[in-house]
């Protein structure tokens, strides 16, 4: 299906460009004097995990790239590899780390994902809008920081990922995190 203007190219996209399939991570739509609109991307091959930056101009033929979504459930890593198992016929399949990105960092085993798969092969995960996780080290801030306003600590997710929390979280804490973005929203209540 192709993509019938420039406006329909924005962030979480997934186009076909140069036969592959790419996540358009950034859009932004560039109008310079005397000359024609751009729509600037920075794009993310799914195949291989490159970033790259795309601009196409009014008229360029811009196809929607057709993944197949499923139920997946994480495994366990081996520091390389991420390891998947379909919720259907049971099959298990391996994603390279680069093809993954910052997900890494939100996902637990066990956790239920959903794959994209294009031309019957893996090649991504999709995670949820948002994530809980818990806190396993989040130092003291420093008292007397708050000058700037919106005073953040660096904490250690269960994961091993770190992220900026407000001071008042805590260790043992559980924490809702935004996937797009990879910021905290807020703290669960237990």
């Amino acid at each position: 299906m192709a993509i019938s203007t420039l406006n329909d190219i924005k962030k979480g996209v997934n186009v076909l460009h140069e036969g592959e399939p790419y996540l358009v991570v950034e859009a932004n739509f560039v109008r310079m004097q005397q000359r024609k609109p751009v729509m600037q991307t920075k794009m993310r091959n799914l195949l291989n995990g490159k970033v790259a930056q795309v601009n196409f101009h009014p008229g360029d033929k811009v196809d929607e790239a057709d993944l197949m979504r499923k139920k997946v459930d994480y495994l366990y890593n081996d520091g390389e590899n991420w390891f998947f198992m379909s919720n259907d016929d049971f099959e298990q399949f391996t994603l390279p780390k680069e093809s993954l990105g910052d997900k890494i960092g939100l996902m637990k085993e066990g956790d239920k994902v959903d794959a994209l798969y294009f031309n019957g092969n893996a090649v991504s995960v999709s995670l949820q809008p948002k994530v809980e996780l818990k806190v396993v080290s989040a130092p003291e801030g420093d008292k007397g920081n708050s000058a700037q306003g919106r005073v953040t600590k660096t904490a250690e997710l269960e994961t091993g990922m770190n992220i900026q929390v407000p001071l008042f979280v805590k260790e043992g804490d559980i924490i809702r995190i935004n996937t797009e973005t990879v910021e905290y929203v807020e703290r669960v209540s237990q």
